[in-house]
């Protein structure tokens, strides 16, 4: 309906063809009734129908709608009827007074609309400020936490005073390369919400194995798994999909590390990967689950949960969000009946008739 409506705001032929055809609907029906319809019942009528047509349309078409009722009311309805003459001066009177109704109906409600578009506005643009104040909030942690450890470790390094041994050069040489990784994914997250909003996102379709991928953002990232168990089950025989890979690899490691962030130490966090009519790929955990409610909102742009922990920028949900549905799929969030939370993912891909292992011999 909405959709309808914006067409016609856009198309004004429309907007005059319908705004005319109601009135001359009406006009034709009051006529017909003949003396059933008293010609002051029908002033009221179309009165209605441009109030209508005010809430509605542009102001232009309005008191267009308007001009044109009054003339045709006139000339129907009024006596004598079929002339523009008016026969008494209470008509006269009458016809003046809808005019002037008619269009400061269509002024004033016009008006209005137009304070209540200002205000939505303003509205929209206070929520827009409040989201990245919030997005600006949580990246002043974010990204000030590994550039203070990079700083800190190089500083150290050149310092030829200090006397290291290996283990502790190659100790802050991984301080430095996982921090480097946390700045990374910060901008690759970033990078793909504003090429998400944009609409300028272009898939790079690819075959792509699915074993070789998650064992690459295990290993890639297993400082950030260390303290929980991550249990990976893929069907034997599962073929290649056609999937953008950079993308569902970040798509995979924003749900096992958004599992890591809302689940104690050393919970088990399952990762599974099927084919079912294209990629299915489910990934679960036995942590406290998601509040009733709230499986919509988790993927809202800048949310985060009550009580969740420091740092974050309430961007990993919604890029997953943005990225499967750029592929045409879904995902999909729910509690496990006992405990825990699960997010099911399906996307329509093309997939190979061979395996992996078949494929690469």
């Amino acid at each position: 309906m909405l959709g309808l409506i914006q067409t016609l705001k856009e198309k004004k032929h429309l907007q005059y063809l319908l705004s005319f055809g109601l009135i001359l609907l009406i006009s034709f029906t009051s006529f017909l009734l003949g003396t059933l319809a008293d010609y002051r019942v029908v002033a009221l009528i179309l009165l209605l129908a441009v109030s209508v047509i005010a809430m509605l349309f542009d102001i232009k078409t309005v008191l267009l709608t308007a001009i044109f009722s009054a003339l045709l009311w006139n000339f129907f309805f009024i006596p004598p009827i079929y002339t523009f003459t008016i026969g008494t001066p209470e008509d006269v009177l009458l016809f003046l007074m809808y005019f002037v109704i008619a269009s400061l109906n269509a002024v004033l409600t016009s008006k209005i609309r137009k304070l209540e578009s200002k205000t939505r506005d303003k509205e929209e643009k206070e929520k827009t400020i409040k989201l990245y104040n919030t997005l600006l909030n949580s990246l002043s942690h974010e990204l000030k936490t590994p550039i203070s450890t990079i700083i800190g470790a190089v500083d150290t390094l050149r310092d030829k005073n200090i006397k290291l041994s290996i283990d502790s050069e190659t100790e802050l040489l991984q301080e430095i390369d996982f921090a480097s990784m946390r700045l990374n994914r910060q901008v690759e997250n970033l990078l793909s919400m504003s090429r998400l909003e944009s609409g300028f996102i272009q898939l790079q379709l690819d075959w792509t194995d699915m074993n070789e991928m998650v064992n690459t953002i295990i290993q890639t990232n297993v400082s950030d798994f260390s303290n929980h168990e991550i249990q990976v089950k893929i069907d034997e025989n599962i073929p290649l999909f056609k999937i953008d890979r950079f993308l569902i690899e970040q798509v995979i490691y924003n749900l096992l590390h958004n599992a890591v962030q809302y689940t104690p130490k050393f919970s088990k966090i399952i990762l599974t990967i099927k084919d079912n009519n294209g990629l299915l790929l489910e990934i679960s955990d036995n942590g406290p689950g998601f509040p009733t409610g709230k499986f919509d909102v988790v993927f809202e742009k800048f949310y985060r949960l009550p009580q969740s922990a420091t740092g974050g920028t309430g961007l990993g949900l919604s890029i997953v969000k943005g990225i499967i549905e750029a592929h045409h799929g879904t995902v999909k969030l729910e509690n496990l009946p006992k405990k825990g939370a699960k997010f099911t993912i399906h996307i329509p891909v093309e997939t190979t008739i061979f395996n992996a292992e078949e494929n690469v011999s």
